[in-house]
């Protein structure tokens, strides 16, 4: 039976419906110091422990925030600690893989419009061009995100009107083979329509079709945020294990959970099990990266693979063999916008425990050396000891 704190924490975060209303910079939103980077997953202890694609991300980002000349400068500061990395989630951003956001850049907004009080945060997808979240250091990264962050701002801006609801959108991916994670190209071409419908006289920027059209996971960040947003909506909760954050930096991964907001339950992160696009030996995978956890801890991506038939085709080998048990286990209840495709969201900390297992996630497998970005993709099968960490404090 599902504990009362969970069964609380877990009705906060449904009664919420996160809509993109608009960008707001980390600077403008959330007070964040020019020479403060967010990155995914949890806090590293030391400047000489970021992993290579974060570091690589953070050089990108502190040159374009103007923080540096060049990217050896970019490193230097970082290493000296006169430009420092924090968490995004502890301050309502999320980010994938090993991109990383400067005070300055745009960040799509969403909010809770039955409540109106909650905001989180999100960086612009870069789709398939040359993307920070892939964790390289080149001038060809930098010059994708000043395009994003100035022309395919504009065009984004110019079709937002009042605002779009995201759970609706979510649905239309999943009815049609998505999983809101790995895979997302239904509800981005349905992200794509609502732009292109709420732009006076149209989209007429050629270079910005291009990129939508080329591009099937902008929907991606925008979900990653409404998780986020109900998650935060769950927090405070006493007593709950309701899981609130998830993510990892490569180095270490984590989870936090309502009853103790803000604080951290982390473990060493190994790499996704999965299979490589490249030629490269196995030991170059990093560990597992990126805030997008937050879509597999809330029930869907890996969690929901039998919904998209693609995404099993490409990771069902990977899944472990329990993963049946541990969806149905491991959640907690229905949406009542998810409730025709018998879809169950949330995770707990205490089913994770009385399981002995935590949920799958879908992630992008990167080179732990910075040098070749993206090497495929896999299931990372998260251990339960950051769940039973968490259960402890709880009960401590």
């Amino acid at each position: 039976m599902l504990h009362p704190s969970d069964q609380l924490a877990f009705d906060r975060a449904m009664v919420t419906q996160p809509v993109w209303n608009r960008f707001n910079t980390a600077a403008d939103a959330l007070g964040l110091a020019e020479n403060v980077l967010l990155h995914a997953g949890p806090a590293f202890a030391d400047p000489d422990l970021i992993t290579a694609p974060i570091l690589n991300s953070a050089c990108v980002a502190a040159v374009w925030q103007g923080l540096a000349k060049d990217f050896d400068q970019a490193e230097a500061m970082i290493r000296a600690s006169e430009v420092t990395l924090k968490p995004a989630q502890d301050h309502d951003v999320v980010t994938p893989l090993a991109a990383v956001v400067s005070a300055d850049m745009p960040l799509h907004t969403i909010y809770d419009a039955w409540r109106g009080q909650q905001r989180v945060f999100a960086p612009i997808n870069a789709g398939n061009r040359p993307a920070m979240r892939l964790g390289l250091r080149s001038e060809a990264v930098l010059d994708h995100i000043r395009w994003l962050n100035t022309r395919f701002l504009d065009v984004l801006e110019g079709g937002l009107a009042e605002g779009i609801a995201l759970v609706p959108l979510a649905v239309i991916g999943l009815t049609g083979g998505d999983d809101c994670h790995g895979r997302t190209p239904v509800a981005t071409s349905a992200l794509v329509a609502e732009l292109k419908d709420r732009t006076p006289n149209g989209i007429t920027d050629e270079n910005a079709l291009e990129f939508m059209a080329s591009s099937p996971s902008l929907f991606l960040n925008l979900w990653m945020a409404a998780t986020k947003i109900m998650m935060k909506l769950a927090e405070g909760v006493e007593g709950s294990s309701f899981v609130t954050a998830a993510g990892g930096n490569g180095r270490e991964t984590g989870i936090q959970v309502s009853g103790l907001p803000g604080r951290w339950f982390t473990i060493p992160a190994s790499p996704p099990k999965g299979k490589f696009d490249v030629d490269l030996p196995e030991d170059r995978a990093l560990g597992a990266i990126g805030d997008s956890a937050v879509v597999d801890a809330f029930g869907l991506g890996a969690m929901a693979i039998e919904l998209s038939p693609e995404q099993k085709k490409g990771l069902g080998a990977f899944m472990p063999e329990d993963s049946a048990a541990r969806t149905a286990s491991l959640s907690v209840g229905t949406h009542p916008y998810f409730k025709a495709l018998d879809l169950r969201l949330g995770s707990t900390a205490r089913g994770a425990v009385a399981q002995g297992s935590g949920p799958m996630i879908g992630l992008g497998i990167l080179d732990r050396l910075g040098q070749a970005g993206r090497l495929g993709g896999g299931i990372y099968d998260m251990p339960v000891t950051p769940f039973a960490d968490a259960m402890k404090a709880l009960e401590g």
